[in-house]
């Protein structure tokens, strides 16, 4: 049942079916959704609309308490029950996850292919793992997700930015509802990519102007693909559509700007792009983690960068498997982050730059070091030399690509 309602009347939890009026130019607005954030209420209360219409079928109702979400589902709560976990520990539980994601998103993108209705149940089973285990110990299946064989990427691309999506959600203080969402979106954002040829997705070369822009068409083809299962939330669908669209209106579909670029979609190409850059792909090599986080810095007009210096807060400067030397000299992996401190993670030493020699492994918890060492520069381990730096804290054997394949 549709009902009209002064804008000051909102409220998180209702369904908006139409705007009344003229003032509404995002895009997504204007197709009803399910309002959940504070975020958008102030958009919405900053345009010049006076009434809308909601719908209490879909929504709350005025003085409602109803908590059903956008498909009539109670929403989960993903934190209850989550003790914490040491990183070791999480990372035997994360590799085994990655290969269960790996295969529901393989599975997801074949039916896709075969014309079949994604399985939104199974969706949520699989974020609802992921999302535990981030909140068990951030780092470990955040770090590990990044070890992925470039013929794998496609598939571990989404579990990888749907766990990114997750740690940011909750950085951002987000209700549980939120970052089941959240968490949803990173999963099913690249979806389109399903009817993309694989000639194009895995071509090791520079794509053609034709192959690029059949590229593009992935938002889109996703977006049409959840809309067609009527189960996912507006939010999934704008991370679907809009995850590619840059603060400064360069992006596309839709070359949207500023404010016109919702927050999950913001969260979602920051997540995506970091990701992206520090994976192995078919045509180039992953940048290191923290080179990258130095890196997308300094892009200026891609991201929104407070959104950006909360992600910052999730993976650290100096992320898990990021090389790193010393003031006295030594060189190391950062193995785990502080839970406060960005400056003072856990490193694993191996080498000493002034005598030019290997030593004996050992951890250095700058946090405790009491102020005697601290991190100096980030390092390129092509530059020293070093080879499978990353099994010194995953566990992955020497000259193995990943953990999946």
């Amino acid at each position: 049942m549709l009902k009209l309602i002064e804008v000051s009347e909102l409220k998180l939890g209702m369904y908006i079916h139409e705007f009344c009026g003229p003032g509404i130019d995002q895009p997504l607005w204007k197709n009803g959704f399910l309002l959940q954030n504070e975020y958008d209420v102030n958009r919405i209360l900053d345009t010049k609309v006076k009434e809308l219409w909601i719908n209490v079928c879909r929504g709350k109702d005025i003085g409602s308490c109803n908590n059903a979400n956008a498909t009539g589902i109670a929403p989960i709560d993903i934190c209850s029950s989550v003790c914490s976990a040491t990183f070791d520990q999480e990372l035997a539980r994360a590799m085994k996850l990655c290969s269960r994601s790996k295969s529901a998103v393989q599975k997801m993108f074949g039916d896709i292919r075969m014309g079949r209705l994604l399985e939104t149940a199974h969706v949520t089973e699989v974020v609802i793992d992921i999302s535990r285990s981030v909140m068990r110990h951030p780092d470990a299946l955040i770090s590990l997700v990044r070890l992925k064989s470039s013929d794998e990427y496609t598939f571990m691309h989404s579990v990888a930015v749907c766990a990114l999506m997750i740690a940011l959600a909750r950085q951002l203080n987000l209700s549980s509802e939120m970052v089941l969402q959240a968490g949803i979106a990173g999963l099913m954002h690249d979806i389109g990519k399903a009817v993309i040829p694989a000639e194009i997705l895995n071509k090791p070369g520079k794509l053609t102007d034709a192959e690029f822009e059949t590229m593009r068409e992935h938002p889109k083809s996703g977006l049409d693909m959840l809309q067609a299962s009527k189960h996912f939330g507006e939010e999934v669908l704008d991370v679907c559509l809009h995850h590619h669209e840059k603060m400064d209106g360069t992006g596309y579909p839709h070359q949207l700007q500023g404010a016109q670029i919702s927050l999950f979609a913001r969260m979602g190409a920051i997540c995506d792009v970091y990701d992206a850059v520090t994976s192995e792909r078919p045509y180039k090599k992953a940048w290191g983690p923290a080179d990258a986080i130095h890196r997308m810095a300094e892009w200026k007009g891609h991201f929104d960068f407070e959104i950006f210096h909360a992600f910052v807060r999730c993976v650290g400067i100096y992320p898990v498997g990021a090389l790193v030397r010393l003031e006295s000299g030594l060189v190391g992996i950062v193995i785990e982050q502080h839970e406060t401190s960005l400056l003072t993670p856990s490193v694993n030493v191996f080498y000493c730059a002034v005598s030019g020699k290997h030593i004996a492994k050992m951890v250095v918890n700058l946090s405790i070091a009491g102020g005697q060492d601290r991190i100096v520069n980030r390092e390129n381990p092509k530059d020293w030399g070093f080879k499978d730096i990353d099994q010194m804290w995953s566990g992955l054997p020497a000259g193995k690509k990943s953990h999946f394949d």
